[in-house]
């Protein structure tokens, strides 16, 4: 039972992404306590359990069956997500479970049904629902500084993993069973998800992807036409390297009377251009809410706990990047658009 306002959690992986959590939380989640840290590398453990002053757990089930905690913070590769999630709700946890919910859709509809039976709060991470500058664009549009929208790009570009697994000597999101796919399924969902914001819902897609990297075995670089049921169409780009790359932005959005340019890095703006400014005006710093927004995320999972309030997006809406990436794999099969939903 929560107690004295405050949410204690358990970090269930203790890789990159549960520093990322920890510092967000630190910076703009202050009622989360983290009580309990879990790794079945020991090593990975020990540190998060000396950033944290939590007790260290081998498993999720040791970490039920002997620690305190009233919620799970699931950060683990896609393919245990499932297991992880049913196990965290038979034992009555709050669940906050990094994006993708699972690799297919019959998995995420296991772990819907033993959501519903815990009746607790279940939140799907996604980062890019709180990032500042899509918001802002957001506003931009519905306040016609661009007039009607007709058209945008997505231009996603990451760079190498780094940790690598002991067994395989290759970084887990390269294994196809692992990962359920490539880089549209895992940090493209980044981009998808804020055209959803911008643009509303997606209807289909085609797309065209392959790999330039030994021993990956999704997708390293893709791209695609998204059409949305409003009628505009965006291109997807994307692209995993360890290479140079020249400057681009995330996002544009072209409008009948202006466009949203929102730069990529850490000096990039969200820039509006319109008549009133045809030069281009700077709105806004585009990198510090990117930052900002793992812990922005927590404190909104936190607050549904603790306060009752409703999520800004719900776990099944984050659905809707699973489905647009899983419509693409079929596309580069199929070579037609596929439906999305």
């Amino acid at each position: 039972m929560v107690e004295n306002n405050a949410l204690t959690m358990a970090l269930v992986g203790c890789g990159n992404i549960a520093r990322a959590h920890w510092r967000g939380m630190r910076a703009h989640a202050p009622r989360i306590r983290v009580t309990a840290v879990v790794d079945s590398d020991p090593d990975n453990a020990a540190s998060m359990s000396e950033r944290t002053g939590a007790v260290a757990y081998s498993s999720l089930s040791e970490a039920l069956a002997k620690g305190s905690f009233d919620a799970v913070d699931l950060m683990l590769p896609h393919d245990l997500h499932e297991e992880a999630a049913v196990q965290a709700f038979a034992a009555g946890k709050h669940v906050l479970l990094e994006k993708p919910m699972a690799i297919d859709l019959a998995a995420c509809e296991r772990i819907m049904v033993a959501a519903n039976a815990a009746k607790t709060v279940f939140m799907i991470a996604e980062q890019a629902q709180y990032w500042t500058d899509i918001k802002r664009a957001r506003d931009l549009i519905n306040e016609g500084l661009i007039g009607k929208v007709v058209m945008a790009r997505a231009c996603f570009y990451d760079p190498l993993p780094t940790r690598k697994t002991k067994e395989r000597g290759v970084p887990w999101r390269f294994n196809l069973a692992r990962a359920g796919g490539g880089i549209c399924i895992d940090g493209g969902a980044h981009w998808i998800r804020p055209l959803r914001m911008l643009l509303g819902e997606v209807s289909e897609v085609i797309a065209s992807m392959g790999t330039h990297i030994a021993k990956m075995e999704g997708e390293s670089w893709a791209q695609a036409l998204i059409r949305f049921d409003s009628g505009v169409t965006a291109s997807f780009h994307a692209f995993l390297g360890g290479g140079t790359m020249a400057p681009t932005e995330d996002f544009r959005i072209t409008g009948t009377t202006g466009e949203i340019v929102i730069e990529h890095g850490r000096d990039g703006r969200l820039i509006l251009f319109n008549d009133e400014d045809p030069e281009g005006v700077s709105i806004m710093d585009a990198f510090q809410g990117k930052v900002d927004s793992y812990g922005l995320e927590l404190e909104d999972f936190a607050s549904a706990v603790l306060d009752s309030k409703t999520l800004e997006a719900s776990a099944e809406y984050s659905l809707g990047e699973l489905r647009t990436a899983l419509a693409m794999y079929r596309s580069v099969e199929s070579r037609n658009w596929e439906r999305v939903w």
